[in-house]
């Protein structure tokens, strides 16, 4: 079930192998009032206990397709409907540490119907979210 908050409760979570832990993801849920093309979407920063991981390094899954930063600005085809989610998947080496975090994400939005001067609009949220497996 998805919540109201864009950053959701289930989906945060360590990623890799547990000996071995590559990052972690975040599931966020489509925060745009209407649907938009995937390339529309300029990038999410995700930030967890202070620590900002730009949009540049994360790769975003929709679906079962993964893309890079540079790749969601080519795509012609793929959409986010309202009310769809998206999982944003940070490398960092071993992972977060398992407990409560403080986890903020900025989702910048262009609308191709906006003023130029008025882009990107960022959409930010932020709530705590539990890692329970390291």
């Amino acid at each position: 079930m998805l919540e109201r908050t864009h950053i959701q409760s289930t989906g945060f979570r360590n990623v890799g192998p547990v000996e071995a832990r590559t990052g972690f993801e975040v599931r966020l849920l489509q925060a745009n009032y209407r649907s938009s093309r995937l390339s529309l979407i300029e990038g999410v920063d995700i930030t967890v206990d202070g620590v900002t991981y730009p949009a540049e390094q994360s790769r975003i899954r929709l679906g079962d397709r993964e893309y890079t930063h540079a790749e969601m600005a080519a795509e012609t085809q793929a959409r986010l409907y309202v009310g769809d989610h998206f999982t944003v998947i940070v490398p960092k080496p071993g992972g977060l540490e398992a407990g409560v975090h403080l986890v903020a994400s900025a989702i910048r939005y262009r609308h191709p119907y906006f003023p130029p001067e008025h882009q990107p609009t960022i959409a930010r949220n932020q709530r705590h979210a539990t890692i329970v497996m390291r």
